[in-house]
């Protein structure tokens, strides 16, 4: 694609590059190629067949355009066949080799006084060839830290040394660097493998066969030490990885986050990995798996403070760090407006350099069209500017203090209930569609999990889905009403102190604001419908309690940002809801008696006569429910849960 993509632009260049003025150089190059030119039939139809040697830059483009067609025709015939006669010489492999003689053109034009030329149509074009390379899109390799663990342990037992995960990381990180250090491979192919260890080795070989800029970072997750960046280091020169990846730790878990700047600090203090990372390190902080084991307002304070350790750490060290922020497209998983959110990061962490994860309908919302691409790049941009120039201020030690002490209460009280209280998770499978979104093929979710399973061994993504769902976005709000209530009842002077928080802390203030905007989108009306036709009787008031928690959270965040409505500061926002609100509300009642029926098939609803004759006249309904015969479910059931939760994420506008 990417071959192709060029191709047709290079066609365009050599029509414009009719030039006989040259350097030097690219003269020798052209009468180079015009004697070996291989006077073989072109597979062209263009106005010139042969060009002319006095046309320098036509002759020099010719033979990129040459190229670029083998390098597309030989990747449709691998893919097609797995082989292909023309050989990879006739082809471009990497960057450099594309970009050399579009660079010398662009010398030869500065030297002869063409200036206007060169930084017209060529300069775009190798502006672009930098950016996507000949792959287009780089792809960053992700794994969990325990895999690479489980790869380490079988080499170390195979080489009856010990067993690489019962020692300590001072044990494994001196292991690593004396191996690191060394010369001699340390298995070979009798190294006994198990599925899951051959899929990681086989990862790393694959890597090592494709060229490099294929490749963006390899990221670790659920990082907790430094011996897990340098296990990655090590596997990469095992497996003959000529232009190892640059090797990304991410932290996730709210234990993890505050160990991370140590561990970095850490890392940055061995010698041989300072040298390795030539003054450059990324780290990637996860926003969804932080919320969902702390709470929203406990995970985003404590990602706000390991930034700020981190950028401290690189700084001693003399290191630029780039931070790579794990969002998702929730609330409840760091999501919200991009400018708001970079504008609301610490102040030196963004220094000109971010990576953002954009996923699910959000890359449909942001870049689904040209214009809409354009302006997120825009805005993305420009908050990075205003960051940099006008960086936001700096909490004072009072509002840090505060914030310590009310996360800590948002913290107990989030786990209290999510992971402490016995009945919770069988009220949630029952009050959410939780467990018919896990058999439905939307969404990345994970396969099929025990449903004994607690809320630990659910995906991120489906535990704030099936919240959004049903209007409620639990995770979202849990915790901040306890926070705020404990602040104020210790000192009434608080609720003066965080209303100045909200005024004069970008941070604070964005952090109320996507609460705020949740509350507008949701609806305790619809979890209490949903909780009297899912629900067991005996839970009914654990659901009344949570709802009343939601009112008490709701008036102080109100009292907090001084609003007597929800929305108050964004009017087109609530009118925008105000017009959904009624669509949205039919689809929740809809898919409430859906869900019934599936999980009571005895529960029957009267059909009433339609209203509309032409329905009537249309297909009979049994034809339309052999539409999807796959179904677990009665006829019809499926589909209609399927386009309840499409036509809520769409109205919601923040679920993936």
């Amino acid at each position: 694609m990417a071959a192709n993509l060029y191709y047709s632009q290079i066609e365009d260049l050599m029509f414009e590059l009719s030039m006989w003025r040259c350097n030097e150089e690219l003269r020798v190059r052209a009468d180079d190629l015009q004697r070996s030119s291989r006077r073989d039939e072109k597979h062209y139809i263009e106005f010139w067949k042969q060009v002319p040697p006095n046309e320098p830059y036509r002759v020099i483009l010719g033979d990129v355009r040459d190229k670029l067609y083998q390098t597309r025709e030989r990747a449709r015939q691998l893919l097609g066949h797995g082989y292909s006669e023309i050989p990879e010489e006739a082809t471009y492999t990497n960057i450099e080799q594309f970009l050399e003689p579009l660079e010398l053109c662009y010398r030869s034009l500065c030297a002869c006084g063409d200036l206007s030329i060169a930084d017209g149509s060529l300069l775009d074009f190798l502006r672009q060839v930098s950016t996507f390379g000949l792959s287009l899109v780089r792809l960053d390799i992700r794994q969990e830290s325990d895999r690479h663990t489980d790869v380490l342990d079988a080499i170390t037992q195979h080489l009856e040394i010990g067993s690489y995960r019962d020692w300590s990381e001072e044990r494994r990180q001196e292991w690593l660097l004396s191996e690191l250090s060394g010369k001699r491979p340390l298995f070979g192919p009798d190294l006994p493998k198990t599925e899951e260890i051959a899929d990681v080795l086989d990862t790393f070989h694959v890597i090592a066969e494709l060229p490099a800029d294929c490749f963006g970072a390899y990221i670790i997750s659920m990082a907790t030490a430094p011996s897990d960046v340098l296990a990655v280091e090590l596997l990469q020169r095992e497996c003959r990885v000529r232009q190892p990846l640059r090797v990304v730790p991410l932290f996730e878990k709210l234990a993890d986050l505050d160990a991370a700047p140590a561990a970095v600090a850490r890392l940055f203090s061995i010698e041989w990995y300072r040298n390795r990372i030539n003054g450059k390190q990324e780290v990637m902080i996860g926003y969804s798996d932080s919320g969902k084991d702390a709470g929203r307002l406990s995970a985003a304070w404590q990602l706000y403070k390991a930034q700020e350790e981190l950028i401290q750490v690189a700084k001693e060290f003399d290191v630029k760090l780039t931070m790579f922020h794990g969002r998702g497209g929730t609330v409840g998983r760091g999501g919200g407006p991009a400018h708001l959110a970079i504008l609301s990061q610490p102040p030196e962490t963004i220094h000109g350099s971010l990576r953002v994860t954009v996923q699910g309908e959000v890359i449909e919302q942001s870049f689904g069209e040209e214009h809409l691409c354009f302006r997120t790049l825009q805005r993305f941009t420009a908050a990075t500017l205003e960051h940099g120039m006008h960086p936001p201020v700096s909490p004072k030690p009072e509002w840090r203090a505060l914030m310590d002490e009310i996360a800590v209460v948002a913290t107990e009280k989030y786990r209290s209930i999510v992971f402490k209280e016995p009945r919770f998770v069988e009220y949630f499978r029952l009050a959410t569609p939780e467990l018919e979104y896990g058999r439905m093929n939307i969404g990345s979710r994970p396969s099929k999990r025990k449903p004994s399973g607690g809320i630990e061994s659910l995906r991120a993504i489906p535990w704030i889905f099936a919240w959004t769902q049903t209007r409620f976005h639990l995770p979202v709000w849990l915790g901040f009403g306890a926070a705020f209530k404990y602040a104020i009842g210790k000192d009434i002077k608080n609720l003066r102190m965080l209303q100045e928080m909200y005024n004069a802390w970008p941070f604070f203030r964005v952090t109320i604001d996507l609460v705020e905007m949740v509350f507008a989108k949701g609806d305790p009306g619809i979890a209490a419908l949903f909780d009297k036709l899912l629900v067991s009787e005996d839970l009914w008031s654990f659901g009344e309690l949570l709802r009343s928690k939601y009112e008490e959270t709701k008036s102080l965040l109100l009292q907090i940002a001084g609003h007597k409505d929800l929305l108050e500061g964004d009017p087109y926002l609530k009118q925008r809801l105000r017009l959904r609100d009624s669509y949205i509300t039919t689809l929740n009642v809809c898919q409430a008696y859906t869900l019934k029926r599936i999980r009571d098939p005895d529960y029957s609803v009267t059909p009433r006569p339609h209203i509309s004759k032409e329905y009537m006249e249309a297909k009979p309904a049994t034809e339309l429910v052999n539409l999807n015969p796959t179904s677990e479910y009665a006829p019809g059931l499926e589909d209609t849960l399927i386009l309840t939760m499409k036509g809520i994420a769409a109205g919601m506008q923040n679920t993936g």
